[in-house]
């Protein structure tokens, strides 16, 4: 194949990616969110709060992912909820992130040593003003590396959705391989993608988690 070649098969894929990157902001922002409220609630004494918090984790992390987008896209509309295929990933992928996610917050938030919030405490501020001012701004610190290394993970699994019919970047390339038939090179060209994302996210990842480390040392 000729240069051109390759470039054309590579712009035609682009669009795939575009959607695979939306999929992942999608799932990060009810993933991130609804993992710090998991975290929070596992660690909770009140058992109201904690039983609902473990099942929704234990749930998260025993299901495949692909069985949750099949249960939200196709068991929701007989509850009488539809959603269209590119909201049901998101919230599939982000159930399934939370889940995961969930520990790597209580970690952190875990991390921040008792006295901080007992000084809190005693300077007469809130439970929700600690939290939001004092223990989070530290637990962020800890926890930021290793959620780099999951949405990293999940970038990836965007690729799932492709059993939703989601055009996103396999879709597309098979798509594209089943009218031009270059099966080899439309999914090693999305493979080259998909690779192009990761590798510096992760290795971003794991700059900050020993630069993190190092600073906890020092």
């Amino acid at each position: 194949m000729t240069n051109d070649n390759w470039t054309k098969l590579f712009l035609d894929l682009l669009p795939g990616l575009g959607v695979s990157l939306q999929l992942t902001a999608g799932l990060l922002a009810i993933g991130l969110p609804l993992g710090l409220l998991l975290a929070v609630g596992i660690s909770s004494k009140d058992k109201i709060v904690r039983y609902p918090a473990v099942a929704v984790v234990e749930v998260g992390r025993g299901v495949p992912a692909l069985v949750l987008l099949y249960l939200v896209y196709f068991g929701l509309p007989q509850t009488g909820i539809t959603l269209d295929a590119m909201p049901a990933a998101m919230i599939g992928l982000g159930v399934s992130f939370a889940a995961y996610t969930s520990e790597v917050f209580r970690a952190g938030i875990q991390s921040v040593p008792q006295g901080q919030t007992e000084a809190g405490k005693a300077l007469g501020m809130s439970g929700g003003v600690i939290f939001g001012k004092v223990v989070m701004p530290q637990a962020l610190k800890i926890v930021v590396p290793p959620l780099l290394g999951w949405a990293v993970i999940y970038f990836q699994a965007t690729s799932l959705a492709f059993a939703l019919a989601v055009p996103e970047l396999l879709s597309r390339a098979y798509v594209l391989a089943t009218t031009n038939f270059q099966y080899l090179n439309m999914l090693s060209l999305a493979a080259m993608l998909y690779a192009g994302v990761a590798i510096p996210l992760t290795v971003l990842a794991e700059h900050s988690s020993r630069r993190d480390a190092k600073s906890r040392t020092a």
